[in-house]
C-alpha cells in the first residue's frame, strides 16, 4: 500500500484485545508521520508483541473495558490531535486524514465517522438497532443530529482531557460526545465505509454483548454527566 502523506503530530489510539490477525492490516494503513498507540487490554494472542514488531507504541491497560483502553491511550498520547479507531480491521485508519484536517483548520472540535456497512455481515442487525436507539436518545439529550456512535473520531488532546471522561466500559464513546456537546463543541459527522471485522466482536458479536453496550451507554445518558 502507498503511504498517505499528511501533517505529523497525530496519535491514533487503537484499543486492542486479541487482534493479532487484524493488526498488520490496520497498522499498515496508519498515515505516514502519525503514531499508532496500540492499547493492549489483556490480549492472550501475542497482539502486544506483534504490534511492537510492526513499529507501534504499545500501552498496557490491565483493567478490562473499551473505555479503559481508550482512556489509557488518551493519557499516553502526546500529540496535539488524537484519533480513535477500532483495531479489528473494520475501519481504515487512513480515513482519519480529512477528520484531522477539519480539526486542525478549526472547522470542528470533534469529528465522528458514521459507519456505512459494505456488506450485511459487517454490522449485525441487533447491533445496528441498538446503535439507532442510542442515537435517537442522544439527539433528544443534546439536540445533535448524529446517526452513529462509532469509534472513528478525531479531536484535540488537551480539550479531550478537560472533558474529565470517567466511563471505562462501553459508554466511553457516548460520554465523550455528550460532554463535548455540553461544553459547546462543534461536532461533525461523515460517512465512512464499514468492513466485516477480523475475528469475533467482543461487544456487538452477540445479543448479550450488544445489550451490555446499550446498557452502559444508557447509564451515561441517564446520569447526566455520566459519573460512575
Amino acid at each position: 500500500m502507498k503511504a498517505v502523506t499528511t501533517d505529523a503530530d497525530v496519535d491514533v489510539v487503537l484499543p486492542c484485545l486479541n487482534e493479532a490477525a487484524a493488526l498488520p492490516w490496520v497498522l499498515a494503513r496508519i498515515p505516514a508521520g502519525w503514531r499508532a498507540l496500540v492499547v493492549d487490554n489483556g490480549s492472550a494472542d501475542g497482539s502486544a508483541q506483534l504490534a511492537r514488531s510492526l513499529g507501534a507504541t504499545v500501552v498496557e491497560e490491565p483493567r478490562r473495558g473499551f473505555g479503559a483502553a481508550c482512556h489509557a491511550g488518551l493519557l499516553a498520547a502526546t500529540a496535539e490531535i488524537v484519533c480513535f479507531c477500532d483495531c479489528d480491521a473494520s475501519l481504515d485508519p487512513a480515513l482519519l486524514v480529512p477528520f484531522v484536517r477539519e480539526v486542525r483548520s478549526g472547522e470542528a472540535d470533534l469529528v465522528l465517522g458514521r459507519r456505512r456497512p459494505r456488506t450485511r455481515s459487517a454490522w449485525p442487525a441487533h447491533a445496528r438497532a441498538g446503535n439507532l436507539a442510542l442515537a435517537r436518545l442522544l439527539r433528544r439529550r443534546t439536540g445533535l443530529r448524529l446517526h452513529d456512535l462509532g469509534p472513528l473520531r478525531a479531536a484535540r488532546r488537551e480539550p479531550l482531557l478537560a472533558l474529565g471522561l470517567t466511563d471505562r466500559r462501553n459508554g466511553y464513546p457516548l460520554q465523550m460526545v455528550v460532554r463535548a456537546a455540553d461544553a459547546g463543541w462543534r461536532i461533525t459527522e461523515h460517512d465512512v465505509p464499514y468492513l466485516p471485522r477480523t475475528g469475533t466482536s467482543k461487544v456487538t458479536g452477540t445479543w448479550l454483548g450488544t445489550w451490555q453496550a446499550v446498557r452502559d451507554m444508557s447509564r451515561v445518558l441517564a446520569d447526566g454527566r455520566g459519573v460512575r
